[in-house]
């Protein structure tokens, strides 16, 4: 596994994180074998959100980490807060309700990085600024980001909060990239140049901000895998003929595609098989050539102009 550095220089975390939305219904000697193991294939960072599992997931992981001592000062421990039933929540009462909740159920002192969810319509920065500011200075949390916002979102958030906005959790796949896409059909009337997210892959770039793909082996929203998908052999055949040539899996394949961006973004994986978590681990060892990546790019459907 190698490793970048996001929230803090002196913790270099794995290039690949894993996301923890599937561990609720562990048994403890299930999440000790998937947190063990995943410390020992290189992963030390770690995805949670209070909605995953109604907040289950993180009380399995925070009782693994009770019986595994010593393995909280190994690790970065990352959650999120703001959707609530039938609205997203960015009030200073919710913010920090939802820490307070979720260090509980973790049995932690301390989150490392806090994202917001998903953006609150309702949002009022300097309320968010307060929430932050108080979380900080008690040393609740140590850094702070977003998911799926775009870039005047973090603008407007970042006039008003002190702390630097270090993450973006983003949708991103080899059949979900049109956040690229666009940036190789600037100014041209088609598909591909339709750009839906004010080009905050560019943005995040020039601002440092580490962009972690979320569903990376997904197609659509919610749709499953795009590999061993019939509606995508030409590129699932691709797929399995370069994971040969480099010597991995299709999935660790499909991870390295997006680990070959320049900008060193950091996957979230959600697998709690094993084997399958390995492999995956093998994906930041290799580097695709500039051919490679560029032919998968083409095989996902995509065309250059």
């Amino acid at each position: 596994m190698k490793y970048i550095k996001t929230f803090s220089d002196n913790v270099p975390v794995s290039r690949i994180a894993l996301g923890c939305m599937r561990i609720g219904n562990m048994s403890n000697a299930q999440a000790d074998n998937y947190l063990m193991n995943a410390i020992e294939y290189g992963f030390n960072y770690f995805d949670h959100a209070d909605i995953y599992g109604g907040g289950r997931c993180e009380e399995v992981f925070g009782a693994a980490l009770k019986r595994n001592k010593g393995v909280r000062e190994k690790i970065v421990i990352q959650t999120k807060c703001s959707i609530r039933k039938g609205m997203y929540d960015f009030s200073k009462e919710h913010i920090i309700n939802s820490v307070d909740c979720a260090l509980k159920r973790l049995g932690v002192e301390n989150i490392d990085v806090l994202l917001l969810h998903r953006p609150d319509l309702l949002m009022e920065p300097d309320e968010v600024a307060e929430a932050f500011d108080e979380l900080y200075n008690s040393g609740k949390v140590t850094a702070f980001g977003v998911s799926n916002h775009s870039p005047l979102q973090i603008e407007l958030l970042q006039k008003s909060v002190k702390q630097k906005l270090i993450i973006n959790q983003l949708q991103l796949s080899l059949t979900n990239a049109k956040m690229i896409s666009s940036g190789a059909n600037v100014n041209l009337d088609n598909a591909d140049g339709v750009n839906r997210d004010g080009y905050v892959r560019d943005y995040c770039r020039l601002k440092g901000i580490t962009v972690q793909p979320w569903s990376p082996l997904q197609h659509g929203f919610i749709d499953g895998a795009f590999l061993g998908n019939e509606d995508y052999a030409q590129l699932n055949s691709a797929v399995k003929e370069m994971a040969e040539k480099y010597g991995v899996t299709d999935t660790g394949l499909a991870i390295a595609w997006l680990l070959r961006l320049p900008e060193k973004m950091q996957p979230i994986v959600g697998s709690t098989n094993i084997e399958r978590i390995k492999q995956i681990a093998q994906a930041s060892d290799i580097e695709l050539t500039r051919e490679d990546w560029y032919a998968l790019y083409l095989k996902a459907g995509y065309k250059l102009p």
